[in-house]
C-alpha cells in the first residue's frame, strides 16, 4: 500500500513488525530512495497540527 507523507514523500508500507521490547506495533516503510524507515504505528497513522490545521502525518493513497 502506497502512502502520502504530510510533506509529500511518497512511501510504500513494507510490513507491519512487532517491538521486542514491549510488543507494540511498528510499520516499516519504504521511501522513493529505497530507504527503509519504521515508526510506532500510533506516530505513523496520528493526527499532527500543520499551520494550524489537523491533518494526518501518512494518508493512503492507493
Amino acid at each position: 500500500m502506497r502512502f502520502r507523507h504530510y510533506k509529500g514523500g511518497l512511501y510504500d508500507l513494507v510490513c507491519v513488525a512487532t517491538l521486542e521490547s514491549d510488543l507494540s506495533p511498528m510499520i516499516v516503510y519504504r521511501a522513493a530512495d529505497g530507504s527503509i524507515w519504521t515508526r510506532p504505528e500510533h506516530v505513523f497513522f496520528e493526527l499532527i497540527e500543520v499551520d494550524g490545521v489537523m491533518v494526518q502525518r501518512f494518508v493512503a493513497i492507493d
